[in-house]
């Protein structure tokens, strides 16, 4: 019988049950490849969903960095900008994360005080809370208000700023002072908040504002959807709201209301950015709306203290592919390839978990004009995101070893990635496919290097699932590992391995509806022989071969990960272990994105599990927040060491985080490594590879060229260089071994 491994994970249901979420991890020695056999630049950076682009100088080199905000779980991902010219060169540096005040839903940068350092603007319950950036030698954050007000009428009243609207700063008015658009809290109309912080001290050091004017531009937006009215009068007068302060209570009270019960607010949301766009000095307007998948460009032909827009472009950007992304685009205008332009970044707005597109999410227009006068070219949409280990949405991570090769491969199920939109009864609707990739572990023991073999495994996009978890183990005793998927109907299908020798498992056709097993939504199974009797359980039942299941409990150790302040939903993703000793204990993803431990859990099948702290302190080398997200799914192995753990979560965002001790910064000294490159080349080869490898201290030894079922095709003696035929291989991707150092190597003949 194939070995079932100590650490398949799963869901278990009721407080155990769910779907799955990332924040802050620590990139280790696990490596990611493309089945084309190009690595990937940010692997476990946790995948993009909904997402802002905000430059701001982490490390204080004076060099913009780059801050994406993923509203789908308040992600802060930190990377540093390398400043190359004319390019798109950063590196992933989560532990810049750690050192950003909290943020939720939005975000924007801006240098407010004129001192070189970019502050953070970002929502407040109803309104704008801000941060000053007073970093020193390290990256640090001073609030300033809860919440930015400004005088409407009568006194001094909290700006309104819903979650669902993207507000604009920028120095509308040309007084070298950042002032403010957002829309009124009831619709259709932008308030025109004006920073007098030059009126009134000379210097624009301050946030002092005014309602300059509650119908910027003298246009109206419809409250149904994104039509735009030119030339509209304006009911907003101040002699017709007298009692506006009770209306922005009233509405902030609603707001709260409408949060508590996951419904949208009256205002449906738009999206924001001030620009100008034709080089008149006047900031024109780039307009996002909630259930549309397009951006409206409105042109300024009033004056600095008087916008009267006078055009509106609805096929913006007009000289490239438009921008066609569900949904409820949002506009980023930063450098983003250091040629001194800022580009255009656009990503989905929409708090909806599944409204938007969650793949190509993030659309990149290079500037080719100027900043005052820019010209968007298109280039692709999947920027950054294309880097990432990314499966769409809420991502499950499995380590299992299938081919029985000692190595752990990785599989990752998830809850959807998109496919299409469609309107019926003039609501928004999207249509989401789940899939399971499936990672061949072609590494070594303390260096895994995990390769894509398939992004469909048995073809699961073709049942039209939703929340597709995998689970694996012998199931029919013939030394086989089967497939057993949950799905979002709360049933289990059950997929047979047909025994075929193929790179790629090949299934039996799946039995649906599995021994009648019914948990209500989303089922993921999990086996693992919780009780020691070295028969796997499935986490509701007591199996054997050709095994039947009974309910045992649906309330397994008394776990419960809920946090009623944000949820009545604990999205449980729980993965039972056990470390040398053989102690059993327990990690649970949750839905606010916090990984829990739990520990008394031999001979306490029946009784509460007790939740311990110090994950961390054995599994990671850097001390980590434990958020990650939300939807959090853990999974956890040896695949560096056989004694510590390393640990893969999933995520909302639809990607993966590793988190290990044994990483490129940190490694313990009971872990050294040597540094060490391998270069092949040409890469893909026809006739002749070369491997070169620049090792310390390096000597003669063996090496080999594997290929994807683990059989070694050629063996060879190593020293410095060696050229070696390649002629007699199949066309195919194959893996370099040598010592511990791994290399892919495409083989094409034309």
């Amino acid at each position: 019988m194939a070995p079932i491994l100590q650490s398949i994970c799963g869901f278990l249901f009721r407080s155990l049950v769910i779907v799955c979420f990332s924040g802050i991890f620590t990139s280790g020695y696990a490596q990611f490849s493309q089945f084309s056999g190009l690595s990937l630049k940010f692997p476990w950076a946790g995948g993009l969903n909904s997402c802002q682009f905000c430059a701001i100088d982490l490390n204080n080199d004076g060099i913009k960095d780059l801050l994406i905000f993923d509203r789908h779980g308040n992600r802060k991902l930190t990377f540093i900008n390398h400043g190359t010219p004319n390019a798109i060169d950063y590196t992933f540096a989560p532990d810049f994360a750690l050192q950003l005040p909290d943020l939720h839903d939005w975000v924007i940068t801006a240098d407010y005080n004129s001192d070189g350092r970019q502050d953070i603007f970002t929502y407040g319950m109803g309104g704008v809370r801000v941060f000053e950036n007073i970093s020193d030698t390290s990256l640090k954050f001073k609030l300033i208000t809860d919440l930015l007000e400004s005088y409407y009428y009568t006194g001094k009243v909290g700006i309104l700023v819903t979650d669902v609207d993207y507000p604009a700063l920028s120095d509308i008015d040309n007084d070298g002072d950042l002032d403010l658009l957002t829309f009124f809290g009831l619709g259709s109309y932008v308030e025109y908040h004006k920073n007098i912080s030059m009126e009134k001290y000379g210097h624009r050091d301050s946030l002092d504002f005014k309602l300059a004017d509650p119908c910027w531009g003298k246009f109206k937006e419809s409250e149904g959807g994104n039509r735009i009215t030119l030339n509209a009068g304006c009911p907003l007068a101040a002699d017709q709201i007298s009692n506006f302060k009770f209306q922005i209570s009233d509405f902030k009270l609603q707001i709260a209301n409408c949060k508590l019960q996951n419904t949208k607010s009256r205002h449906t949301g738009s999206t924001l950015l001030a620009i100008d766009l034709n080089n008149d000095g006047l900031k024109d307007l780039i307009l996002g709306d909630v259930d549309y998948p397009g951006l409206v460009a409105l042109y300024n032909g009033g004056t600095h203290d008087s916008a009267f827009i006078v055009a509106q472009d609805t096929t913006f950007p007009a000289t490239s592919k438009l921008v066609d992304l569900f949904s409820f685009p949002a506009v980023s205008n930063i450098d983003i390839d250091n040629d001194g332009l800022n580009d255009l970044l656009v990503s989905p707005f929409d708090p909806a978990l599944f409204t938007s597109d969650n793949y190509n999410c993030v659309w990149f227009y290079k500037n080719t004009g100027s900043n005052v006068q820019p010209v968007f070219e298109f280039q692709t949409e999947d920027l950054f995101r294309s880097e990432m280990m990314d499966f769409g949405s809420a991502s499950h991570p499995v380590l299992y070893d299938f081919d029985g090769d000692g190595l752990e491969d990785l599989f990752a199920g998830d809850n959807g990635t998109y496919d299409s939109s469609y309107y019926q009864d003039a609501q928004l609707h999207s249509v989401y496919t789940s899939k399971i990739a499936f990672f061949r572990n072609t590494g070594t023991k303390s260096r895994p290097l995990f390769t894509s073999l398939t992004s469909d495994l048995a073809g699961i996009s073709g049942m039209g699932l939703r929340g597709a978890y995998p689970t694996f183990g012998d199931l029919n005793g013939d030394s086989h590992p089967d497939m057993l998927v949950g799905n979002s109907d709360g049933t289990l299908i059950l997929f047979i391995n047909s025994g075929i020798d193929s790179v790629v498992p090949q299934f039996e056709t799946p039995l649906r509806h599995w021994q009648g097993i019914d948990v209500g939504n989303y089922s993921a199974p999990q086996l693992f022989d919780l009780d020691k009797d070295n028969i796997p359980d499935l986490i509701i039942g007591e199996p054997a071969e050709n095994p039947s299941f009974k309910m045992v409990t649906d309330s397994l150790g008394k776990v419960n990960v809920t946090n009623y302040n944000l949820s009545y939903n604990g999205y449980s993703a729980p993965c039972f272990s056990r470390k040398p000793d053989g102690t059993t204990f327990l990690i649970a993803g949750s839905d606010e994105g916090r990984i829990h431990y739990f520990e008394n859990i031999d001979n306490n099948l029946n009784g509460k599990f007790k939740e311990a702290g110090g994950l961390y302190n054995w599994i990671s080398s850097t001390p980590a927040d434990t958020l990650f997200g939300w939807q959090t799914s853990p999974t956890i192995g040896h695949l560096t060491d056989p004694v510590d753990f390393d640990m893969i979560t999933g995520n909302f965002a639809g990607g993966l985080n590793y988190i290990s001790k044994r990483s490129p910064v940190g490694i313990s000294e009971s872990h050294p490594v040597q540094p060490c490159s391998m270069k092949v080349y040409p890469n893909p080869a026809d006739r002749m590879v070369t491997i070169h490898l620049d090792e310390k201290n390096q000597k003669q030894m063996a090496g080999s060229i594997a290929n994807l079922y683990g059989q070694k095709v050629i063996e060879f003696q190593h020293f410095k260089t060696t050229t070696l035929p390649v002629a007699k291989l199949p066309s195919g991707t194959y893996v370099i071994h040598l010592g511990e150092v791994t290399a892919n190597l495409i083989v094409i003949h034309p």
